[in-house]
Order: structure tokens, then C-alpha cells, then sequence
């Protein structure tokens, strides 16, 4: 699935993008500044649910498709579910970017286990978007279950 043919400047960024909110937006705007070609990795259902101990509120296709809605994104395609690398080595991007909350993989880590098989590839974090009331799918969870419930969550 190499779509880096050298004369365009891939750029890669991943994440779990429920309840899309402005973060997402500028994290996603920003990742194409950087490069000719955004290509998105969607969480799967059940690496969200190992990781944040919650399945995502919206199933991973529909959150695929939504990304790959949005102008800044070029392609949307969903993680593995056995290695997160694989989507990295397939696509072989040239730049990565790291939202604010990325927990799954760690920059200056992530730069050395590419290396270790071939790819040097730049690593970006971006800063947490925060120019709104609900700049995270937690807080717009938060703020439902506050209005409709008029109960508080807890977070894992």
C-alpha cells in the first residue's frame, strides 16, 4: 500500500475521533500544512476499549467515514488490531503527527522503533486545542451526561 511515491510529501496522523470537536479540526488542518497528503488512522473499536477502558460512542466505520469527510483529510483507514506500527510501514509517511492526547505511541520512542527498521520519518506533537468550551470527545461526554442525566463520570 505504498502511496509515497517521492514527489508528494506524505503525512500521517492517527487517533479515535469520537464526537468530532474543534480539536480534531485544527489538529487535522495542521497535519496538512505540514505535508501534500493526509492520511488518517482510525482507532478500532476494541483498541479504544483496551486503552481508554470504553468502546468508542461511535463505531469505527462511521468514524472513518466522517474523517475522510473533513477538507484537510485525503484518506481515512482504519488501525490494526494487532499492531500499530503496521499502518506506519505500509504507508511509510514521511512526517507523523502526534495529537495533543496521544497515548499510544510516545515521540521520541516512536522515532527510534522506525528507525530500528528502516524508516526515519519526523515525529510532530501538536498542542492541545483549547480556544473552546469542549475541545475533547470527554468533556462533550461530560457535558451530556451533566445536561441529561444530571449525574458526574468518572474517568478512566
Amino acid at each position: 500500500m505504498k502511496t509515497n511515491d517521492k514527489t508528494k510529501k506524505i503525512v500521517l496522523t492517527a487517533g479515535t475521533f469520537d464526537l468530532l470537536h474543534p480539536g480534531h479540526h485544527n489538529t487535522l488542518k495542521y497535519a496538512k500544512s505540514l505535508g501534500d497528503e493526509l492520511i488518517v488512522v482510525i482507532a478500532r473499536d476494541e483498541t479504544v476499549k483496551k486503552i481508554k477502558g470504553r468502546k468508542p460512542v461511535i463505531p469505527e466505520n462511521q468514524r472513518r467515514e466522517m474523517i475522510e469527510a473533513i477538507k484537510p483529510v485525503d484518506k481515512a483507514i482504519l488501525g490494526s488490531l494487532t499492531d500499530k506500527l503496521e499502518p506506519i510501514l505500509k504507508i511509510k509517511p514521511d512526517i507523523i503527527v502526534l495529537g495533543p492526547d496521544q497515548i499510544t505511541f510516545d515521540a521520541e520512542n516512536l522515532k527510534n522503533e522506525l528507525k530500528k527498521l528502516g524508516l526515519d520519518v519526523e515525529i510532530v506533537k501538536t498542542k492541545e486545542y483549547t480556544n473552546c468550551d469542549f475541545h475533547s470527545s470527554y468533556d462533550i461526554i461530560k457535558e451530556i451526561v451533566k445536561r441529561w442525566c444530571n449525574k458526574k463520570i468518572i474517568k478512566k
